[in-house]
């Protein structure tokens, strides 16, 4: 849609509209993460934080007419919302975010945690100040100390609206179609099988590992990835925005396939991107990463972004 008004608008050929779209939505991206950043770091760092989204392996997917780009704008533009604690403006970003890629479940699964600690961490107060509301103890402004019974109730607004945007495209599929599984049909015709939670992990672990380190392999890998969400970088991105790397990482667990696309699927993640630059002030780390980086989207280029027909016809996703 964003391309047929563009292409109307200035007369470009469809594609170099969604490219034009593409590379503006990534622009924004970048810029709107920084600000993102800025809340958990010093400049310098969050400047470092998002030149390694930037240059991140599969950052090229950014350049070109797919989802990412635009979905990676609306996520960074929500999540800010979030930390700053502006749910009720959160609501149109987040509903747009829905229907440009299937991340609702895991950002209402964040709104819904969060709002839980927080409403624990309201009434917890409240008790301390012996009864007294703490909309009017001392709360401080907005985005700063507890939370009021004002914002609790808009963020279990934006979990409600999450979770609803979340079945917009299951519902519409439903309403076209009148098969009310048309959407996770239409998402999972080409494994071969309906979809599983869990198993595709399972039987690509067994694949790659053979069929006793392959049903250990999940479990390791989630074992690294709670290790990792511990470790002090990590924390110091502040509850939101672990909480969404936990939430999306939990959703890739239940509903992906790992298969070549996995690697465009962590884009999402990149509030780590900000814990890797917390690391280390080191000049010398950070640019070794960022060179590490530009040569693994060689890597990734080089091997998904050619035509490698599959034996029943059809090519590998990107």
């Amino acid at each position: 849609m964003l391309g047929r008004v563009v292409a109307g608008v200035t007369g470009l050929h469809p594609a170099s509209s969604l490219t034009l779209i593409a590379m503006v939505c990534g622009l924004g991206a970048a810029l709107v993460i920084y600000r993102l950043f800025r809340h958990q770091a010093s400049h310098g760092t969050a400047l470092w934080g998002t030149v390694f989204v930037s240059t991140f392996p599969v950052s090229p997917v950014l350049q070109v007419p797919y989802a990412e780009s635009l979905n990676l704008l609306l996520l960074a533009t929500a999540l800010l919302l979030v930390v700053t604690r502006r749910y009720l403006w959160a609501l149109p970003v987040v509903v747009l975010m829905c229907l440009s890629r299937p991340t609702g479940v895991p950002f209402a699964a964040m709104a819904g945690l969060l709002f839980l600690y927080r409403a624990w961490q309201y009434y917890s107060s409240s008790r301390l100040a012996g009864g007294e509301d703490p909309d009017t103890a001392g709360g401080g402004p907005s985005g700063v100390g507890p939370h009021t019974g004002t914002q609790l109730w808009s963020l279990a607004g934006l979990t409600a609206v999450s979770g609803l945007g979340a079945l917009a495209w299951p519902g519409i599929a439903w309403a076209v179609t009148g098969d009310i599984q048309a959407y996770t049909k239409t998402e999972t015709v080409w494994r071969g099988h309906d979809l599983v939670p869990f198993k595709p992990w399972f039987d690509t672990g067994v694949l790659l590992f053979g069929p006793v380190l392959g049903v250990l392999a999940p479990f390791v890998f989630v074992a690294l990835f709670t290790m990792l969400m511990m470790c002090r970088p990590v924390r110091a991105l502040g509850t939101e925005l672990r909480l969404w790397c936990a939430c999306y990482m939990g959703y890739l667990l239940l509903f992906l396939h790992p298969q070549t696309s996995t690697f465009r699927m962590l884009l999402p993640l990149f509030p780590l991107a900000l814990a890797a630059a917390l690391i280390s002030r080191s000049r010398a780390y950070r640019g070794a990463v960022v060179v590490m980086f530009v040569l693994l989207q060689i890597v990734w280029i080089v091997w998904l972004w050619a035509w490698a027909p599959l034996p029943g016809g059809g090519d590998y996703p990107p």
